[in-house]
């Protein structure tokens, strides 16, 4: 028994295939946007389909762009000395939104894991070394995730990156802001020991 109209249940599971949206979710998203105003829609749907035909990646660090360099490595008052490794473009706009980060990044598409039959040649790690030609490179914050993964590539970077003589450093990991000791796991409290900075 179909329980919807056939075009407001297709517009339900298309929006339901979104990460991070589930049934309720897209059920309430499908009626706004059947409720709000017929521009909103509209715009909605040139925006998406503008997006898909023009977005690329940078020809310098693999961040989306609609120019051959993004509007972070076009940015003269970025320090382009300081790089920080990501594994997707949503892990730099994390950092970049955070506010008080003014290096550039680098964007690795993905993360070595063998498991899932991703090795090195399938990231941007070929591309990462060729930037660390230029003689500016001083530093390389390593910004992966603390998962099985992302220590791994983390790891494998370190150890490509550490004989070119220039400084790598990992991004602290630990306990976050506001957090309660009683309530944190053993290796959260271990890596917030291990990353402790002079006070």
């Amino acid at each position: 028994m179909q329980r919807y109209a056939r075009s407001l249940q297709r517009l339900i599971d298309l929006l339901e295939c979104l990460p991070g949206i589930g049934a309720k979710s897209a059920q309430r998203l499908a009626l706004y946007l059947l409720r709000a105003a017929p521009e909103l829609p509209n715009d909605l749907a040139r925006a998406i389909l503008d997006a898909r035909a023009h977005i690329r990646t940078c020809e310098v660090c693999f961040n989306f762009s609609d120019a051959p360099r993004c509007p972070v490595c076009d940015d003269p008052t970025r320090d382009h000395g300081l790089i920080t490794v990501v594994a997707d473009v949503r892990d730099l706009m994390a950092l970049d939104n955070a506010g008080d980060y003014r290096g550039v990044f680098h964007v690795l598409h993905g993360l070595i894991s063998p498991m899932d039959g991703i090795g090195p040649e399938q990231l941007r790690i070929r591309e990462l070394l060729e930037r660390l030609n230029d003689d500016a490179v001083r530093e390389i914050i390593l910004a992966t995730n603390p998962t099985v993964e992302g220590d791994a590539t983390a790891l494998y970077l370190a150890r490509l990156i550490k004989p070119l003589g220039l400084r790598v450093t990992r991004i602290a990991l630990g306990l976050p802001v506001g957090g309660d000791l009683d309530y944190a796991d053993q290796m959260t409290i271990m890596r917030a020991l291990e990353g402790r900075t002079e006070m």
